[in-house]
């Protein structure tokens, strides 16, 4: 009886955390993209252009970029939270960033309030892409040197640095995160799996 019920004291809260997870990441819109090739854990895709918001990382990188989108911008307009958030990590050329997408109904959008955060459209491209689990890492982590392994084993050339994208609000637990390494690469032909 005693095991049976540590048992259920145990596995509740992480049935309740993993389900509050899944419903809290669903209620947003990501990025779209399409698959061109599946690897597991591997994938290489193609993004349309993506409207994004960002300013550069640091102190209060994540409000200026939240203030934005809750009416802190030209119209005074609120727009909708997408996933993921967007980052460049130190020794990138592009410097420290952090970006939210925005959603693809938003024909035109407003111009920040705050001279810190720019409005830009990031070009459309094919990237290939790693998911992984756990905290925040940068470009010199295990999941940038993974997928940068398998980009040079199967013969996909890097176009640019890494750039990671994170789907979930920092109080989730690293073991039920989706996060994701993704850097551009210029691909004339997918090889198959069975590929070089």
């Amino acid at each position: 009886m005693k095991r049976s019920s540590l048992v259920v004291l145990v596995l509740v809260p992480v049935v309740l955390a993993v389900a509050g997870c899944q419903l809290s990441r669903a209620g947003y819109a990501s990025a779209p993209y399409t698959v061109l090739r599946a690897d597991s854990p591997y994938q290489i895709r193609e993004y349309p252009a993506l409207q994004i918001v960002e300013t550069r990382t640091g102190g209060d990188d994540f409000m200026r970029l939240f203030r934005y989108i809750s009416k802190n911008n030209s119209d005074e307009a609120k727009i909708a939270m997408t996933t993921p958030v967007f980052m460049e990590g130190p020794g990138t050329t592009n410097g420290n960033r952090m970006a939210f997408v925005l959603p693809q109904s938003l024909a035109v959008p407003p111009q920040p309030k705050d001279s810190a955060v720019s409005v830009r459209i990031q070009a459309a491209g094919t990237f290939a892409v790693l998911r992984f689990r756990g905290s925040r890492q940068d470009s010199g982590g295990t999941a940038a040197r993974e997928l940068k392994g398998w980009m040079a084993e199967k013969g996909f050339s890097p176009q640019d640095e890494p750039v990671f994208g994170y789907f979930d609000p920092p109080w989730t637990p690293g073991f039920l995160r989706r996060n994701e390494v993704m850097i551009r690469t210029s691909v004339v032909a997918i090889p198959s799996p069975t590929g070089p």
